[in-house]
């Protein structure tokens, strides 16, 4: 099983640490754009890569319409990355819809994860009455109708859009080719599933420490977002970032990888200590 999901899923392993740190990619990516951070872990870690099915280098004839027409199928991706390497108490780093695949896949099987990262996370994209999410339904209608219509102009759309940081252009240029890289009937399954979920109600069911990585500029999760999720994971950690845009591991890696080894630093205390860290 071992070598079939690592073949599935393009699965790299590297790293001289005791502990696991586990990357998950969000949506428009693959594990290359891990790149600017996890040197920055490897001499401490055991840094585990993986692009889910549809994206990247993973296997193409294994993607499943059904499976990953919902944020579930991403989480089962996960889960069975951990149950080929025999993984338990890892660290979960989680990219924007990742967050949430994390959330799921801590919630169906917690004893796999020690913590859950999250850079740019959002538990709903969609306003809904007194909750921000950032985007009007027709909003996201409209986004995936000139998906459709027109793949390349909206990925030359979006891009920019995530990354922000228009002075380097060079980090919009490679997420708009890294979308462009991936079959555009998995892209839109894949954009709905992300942009109409809704996993606020799994966010109070989480027993594993968390961690929000929250840009102070971001079009895709606005700072609301971020307050949100704050108030309703049980064991969070919200750190607002210099940083903006929605990408701060390309955009802003020596910020994120700071503030990422603080946190675990401060778990590590808590754990010995026997406290829980909640900050804001």
């Amino acid at each position: 099983m071992r070598d079939k999901i690592s073949a599935r899923n393009n699965v790299k392993i590297f790293g001289d640490g005791a502990r696991t740190m586990l990357f998950a990619h969000g949506f428009g990516c693959d594990q290359n754009m891990w790149r600017f951070i996890t040197p920055a872990f490897a001499s401490e870690y055991r840094i585990i890569l993986f692009d889910y099915v549809g994206c990247g280098r993973s296997d193409m004839e294994a993607y499943d319409p059904e499976r990953y027409s919902t944020l579930e199928g991403y989480a089962k991706d996960i889960l069975e990355v951990c149950e080929a390497l025999e993984l338990s108490g890892v660290i979960f780093v989680g990219h924007s819809v990742s967050s949430m695949a994390g959330v799921l896949a801590a919630n169906l099987d917690p004893q796999r994860f020690a913590q859950l990262i999250m850079l740019g996370p959002s538990p709903c994209y969609v306003n809904d009455g007194d909750y921000v999410g950032g985007f009007e339904r027709e909003d996201i209608e409209g986004l995936l109708d000139t998906m459709e219509r027109n793949f390349l102009g909206w990925a030359q759309f979006l891009a920019p859009m995530a990354m922000k940081n228009d002075e380097r252009p060079g980090l919009a240029q490679e997420l708009e080719e890294s979308i462009c890289s991936t079959d555009p009937d998995i892209m839109r399954r894949f954009a709905e599933a992300t942009f109409f979920a809704d996993n606020r109600a799994d966010l109070p069911k989480v027993s594993v420490p968390c961690l929000i990585l929250q840009c102070s500029d971001d079009t895709i999760a606005p700072l609301s977002v971020g307050t949100y999720l704050h108030q309703n994971l049980p064991r969070s950690t919200l750190r607002v970032m210099e940083a903006t845009g929605h990408c701060p591991h390309m955009s802003h890696p020596e910020e994120t990888v700071r503030l990422m080894k603080e946190y675990l630093k401060a778990e590590i205390s808590a754990a010995a200590g026997g406290g829980v860290t909640t900050t804001l």
